[in-house]
């Protein structure tokens, strides 16, 4: 009797200081993040995982808290095969590096650079790549503010190669003023407004251009979401467009 009041009040504080997670929970909560993503950590992954790992990445740069990391060790781990969680499509520009703005390390994760953070049919494919071949669970689509390619697409400039570029971008110049008819591209808040329309536009237009990633999405394989890196603190928000994310259980509210 004394034996069993003493493993009641044992299992009390447990579920006192460690309440079991819903399956909702479960979906989002994570183990410690390993140095190098493996084979069996990645087939482990959803993708609502993949975007915590992320977000206390970005967290962790933003408080110089970044994990300790032997990149010589990092690479002969990776070299033979790589299992990154994550593809992150971004700009060029010089302060939105993604693997140092979400502290990953060699292996973790798979950069796409291009100004404005557009996508093209070599982009595409690249994602495509990553995601069917390399089995990623994510897609990061991360703008930022201050955005040099946005604020020339704003002012419609013409610049030799970039012209066709700049174009890319005018969905969400076009997008923005019809929002804000007062809005002008010397306001810099206009300008970051573009960049968010951007962003959520590019989102989608990767679910509608590529039938295997809309496809992997329908499975539950992978998700989209989309960024905005702030250039001062380098803090990354997540948009509030979780539609090409695979549905969480019910109790998420």
């Amino acid at each position: 009797m004394i034996y069993t009041n003493f493993i009641s009040k044992i299992l009390l504080v447990f579920l006192v200081f460690f309440p079991m997670l819903s399956q909702a929970e479960q979906d989002v909560a994570v183990a410690p993040q390993p140095l190098v993503f493996t084979q069996a950590f990645q087939a482990s992954l959803n993708p609502w995982q993949v975007l915590q790992y992320l977000q206390d990445g970005n967290r962790r740069f933003m408080e110089g808290k970044m994990l300790h990391r032997d990149y010589d060790s990092e690479l002969k781990t990776a070299a033979k095969k790589q299992y990154p969680g994550a593809v992150i499509l971004s700009c060029i520009d010089s302060r939105t590096p993604p693997e140092l703005i979400f502290d990953q390390g060699i292996g973790d994760m798979m950069a796409i650079r291009i100004a404005g953070n557009i996508v093209n049919n070599d982009i595409l494919g690249s994602m495509e790549f990553a995601a069917h071949v390399i089995g990623v669970k994510l897609i990061a689509v991360i703008g930022h503010t201050r955005c040099g390619a946005v604020d020339k697409a704003c002012q419609d400039v013409k610049l030799g190669h970039a012209t066709a570029l700049l174009e890319k971008i005018q969905p969400a110049v076009q997008q923005a003023k019809k929002d804000f008819p007062a809005g002008n591209c010397q306001n810099q808040k206009f300008v970051n407004e573009i960049a968010k329309k951007n962003v959520l536009l590019v989102m989608h237009q990767i679910k509608d251009s590529s039938p295997i990633i809309r496809k992997l999405i329908t499975e539950g394989k992978i998700g989209i979401v989309g960024g905005i890196q702030d250039i001062e603190t380098s803090k990354v928000v997540f948009l509030d467009d979780y539609s090409l994310m695979p549905a969480r259980h019910a109790d998420i509210k």
